[in-house]
């Protein structure tokens, strides 16, 4: 699920776009973002209100059996024809022990740490990501954390991730989240 923005192409091919949250129009790339994991987009409406809950940074699944613990991270993806790269704002899950630790310090303007984690989003054009180890690493001043993908698993994004993608590809990318937002006519 990519969030909301509103967005136009311009006859010279560059990508505009109102940002949701500042308000303001950027010729940058937009980060491709997602506002939940794709397991809790997997629930039924009363399975949210039921067993889970969600705010921008972390969520929360309570399984009878498991619970199930995500915050929210980004990826940045090289585009080696470029100097702009793409961005990812997407989701990992964490255990038990590495959620309530960084739950703990999230206010914490000098908390720098890693964290192994699972993506939790899935991504199009690719085989299911969802199963994608990572490692997440916290950043000082509150900014969000960066995932890294482990260089030993085997899977084309983490392939892309490691040796970059073109600026074709990430304009597809970017155009293909376009349009799965545009407005209903």
């Amino acid at each position: 699920m990519y969030q909301n923005m509103i967005w136009k192409r311009k006859k010279d091919k560059n990508i505009e776009f109102r940002c949701s949250e500042c308000g303001q129009i950027h010729q940058d790339w937009p980060a491709l973002t997602y506002s939940s994991p794709s397991h809790y987009n997997s629930l039924t409406e009363d399975e949210k209100k039921a067993f889970a809950s969600i705010d921008t940074d972390f969520c929360e699944i309570w399984y009878s059996e498991q619970t199930d613990r995500f915050i929210r991270v980004v990826l940045i993806q090289r585009v080696i024809d470029n100097c702009m790269s793409l961005e990812y704002g997407l989701w990992v899950s964490l255990s038990e022990n590495s959620f309530n630790d960084y739950k703990a310090n999230f206010n914490n303007q000098n908390q720098e740490t890693k964290y192994f984690g699972w993506l939790s989003n899935y991504l199009p054009d690719y085989d299911d990501t969802t199963k994608i180890p990572t490692t997440v690493i916290t950043k000082p001043g509150n900014q969000r954390p960066e995932i890294i993908p482990h260089e030993d698993f085997e899977h084309d994004f983490v392939r892309d991730y490691y040796h970059g993608i073109t600026t074709k590809e990430a304009e597809k990318r970017i155009n293909k989240m376009l349009d799965n937002i545009k407005p209903k006519q």
